[in-house]
């Protein structure tokens, strides 16, 4: 099972890969070929949503690794592309909230050893 099991911050990572992977698909599910974008953007969350309820310990690593590609992914088309602003600043938001959510508990055990 996962080391973060149960916890808050795991409920959150998930909920944060689905929201993404919803947000994707109505992205880009209306381009006229959306399934190389759907593969490229959809399919990573749906499936490390997947791997962490199933409880793979690395996939808030591996959704920490891709936040950073979503996180500059959404800058770049929110600062050139008008039209789609609202779904990129939904897509930067996001990608925050799976960077805290996958790296909370490491913060955590982290700060709250004591010392001697």
């Amino acid at each position: 099972m996962s080391v973060f099991s149960g916890s808050l911050s795991r409920r959150v990572l998930i909920t944060a890969l689905i929201a993404l992977t919803g947000l994707y698909l109505l992205w880009f599910g209306a381009t006229p070929s959306p399934w190389a974008a759907l593969l490229v953007f959809a399919l990573p969350p749906a499936m490390l949503a997947l791997a962490a309820l199933r409880g793979w310990r690395k996939a808030g690593f591996w959704a920490s690794v891709l936040a950073l590609g979503w996180f500059s992914h959404g800058i770049m088309a929110a600062w050139t592309r008008a039209p789609e602003r609202m779904f990129a600043t939904a897509e930067i938001v996001l990608a925050l909230v799976v960077i805290a959510a996958a790296n909370v508990p490491g913060i955590r055990a982290r700060f709250s050893k004591q010392k001697t």
